[in-house]
Parts: structure tokens; C-alpha cells; sequence
């Protein structure tokens, strides 16, 4: 039996008329969103700076932060109250202390692991936060090609805290949601799948029956 997996649109934008294009073409169908915030520098595509973001207040909102100095956001993102923060584990300091105040705060937390990054060399990290995103994608950019092989990582960090919630960001489409959602994963972030969609809850509800169809084909 599989784990009950969670389809959540992810939301990137540099535009704030995109943006808030992009919130309305998914409010309909979904209540759980990863919005995705860059600084031009550790993912070299900038978006919408973060103080220009903002979400439906009956949305579980996930903030995920490229960023390479995430205590610089973090009087921003106390203020916007995510429902969980994720950082890299790459990140140019310390995350430790970031994670005690978003905690303190009621934020849960998260860590990202980017496609080089050995889950037990963020064990530090993963021993402290509430979910570890695997990262198999281009950072700041929607559309590319899943890194399948990163599916390597779940059960080594399942081992290490089997109560964690744990995300796959990258690349999620019809092709390969199914054999994603029988990897041991809670969650799965779905970009330019939904975002370029024609019809986007059309789309959301065939990643979701692809999920539940009974057997599986991998």
C-alpha cells in the first residue's frame, strides 16, 4: 500500500500580474500551494521578491526559499505565517538558528536537498525540521525533466526519521506521477504541468486518478 500523496501546484513568478494570474487559475481546486521565492544569486532566476508575495488566506501555503542567506527573510516570512518554510541545506550559513525562530513562531520546517546533496551530509538538518523536500529539478525554473534517480534518496531519509513528511519537487507530470507516488512520498509539487495547462483543474484531477488507479506499471 501506498503512502496517501498529496498534489500540491507550485507557483513561481517574476510578475506580480502573473502571479496573482497564476493564484486564481488554481484557487478552484486546491487549498495547499508551494510558492517559490529566488534571489538571483543561488537560483540565478530571480522572481517576485518576497515582499510582494502573498496567498488566499484559507490556503496552506509551503514557502520555498532558493535563497542563499535565508535569515535575510526572516522577518519578512514571519510576518506571511506560511504553514511550513523550506530552506536549502546549501545555503551560505547556518540554517539552525533560522529553523528555532520559524519553530518558535509556529512555522513548520523544512529542508531542500538539491540533486548533488547526500542526505546524510544535512543530517543536522533533517534531524530538526518537519519535512525534507528532494529537489530534482533546475532551481527557478518550471518545465524541465525529473531527475528520477533522486528517488534514491527517500528511503534513506525515511531511515533516518520515518515521521517526516517528505516532498519531491521537479519535473512532475502524468508520465511519472504514478511511479512517483509508490516512491515513499508524501507530497509532490507540480509546476509547469498545472501552470501551462489549458485547463488547469482538468489537469490537477488526472494527476490525482493517475495516483489512484489501482496496480502499478514502473
Amino acid at each position: 500500500m501506498i503512502r496517501t500523496v498529496s498534489i500540491v501546484p507550485a507557483i513561481l513568478s517574476n510578475n506580480k500580474q502573473e502571479y496573482r494570474d497564476q493564484i486564481e487559475r488554481i484557487n478552484s481546486f486546491t487549498r495547499r500551494v508551494q510558492i517559490d521565492v529566488t534571489d538571483g544569486v543561488f537560483a540565478s532566476s530571480p522572481t517576485l521578491d518576497i515582499t510582494s508575495v502573498w496567498w488566499p488566506k484559507n490556503w496552506q501555503a509551503d514557502l520555498h526559499l532558493m535563497v542563499e542567506q535565508p535569515s535575510a527573510y526572516l522577518d519578512t516570512v514571519l510576518k506571511l505565517s506560511p504553514s511550513l518554510c523550506i530552506l536549502h541545506a546549501e545555503a551560505n550559513e547556518n540554517l539552525l538558528p533560522v529553523f528555532d525562530k520559524l519553530k518558535a513562531a509556529g512555522i513548520r520546517t523544512g529542508v531542500a536537498l538539491l540533486p548533488s546533496t547526500y542526505p546524510g551530509n544535512a543530517k543536522a538538518y533533517i534531524d530538526v525540521v518537519d519535512h525534507v523536500l528532494i529537489f530534482a529539478g533546475q532551481l527557478g525554473v518550471q518545465g524541465g525533466q525529473a531527475d528520477m534517480m533522486q528517488t534514491e534518496k527517500i528511503p534513506l531519509v525515511r531511515n533516518m526519521k520515518p515521521e517526516l513528511e517528505i516532498g519531491w519537487d521537479g519535473g512532475a507530470n502524468i508520465s511519472n506521477i504514478r511511479a512517483l507516488a509508490h516512491a515513499d512520498l508524501d507530497v509532490i509539487n507540480v509546476g509547469s504541468a498545472i501552470a501551462m495547462s489549458q485547463n488547469p483543474a482538468a489537469t490537477f484531477q488526472e494527476l490525482v486518478a493517475e495516483i489512484d488507479k489501482n496496480g502499478v506499471a514502473l
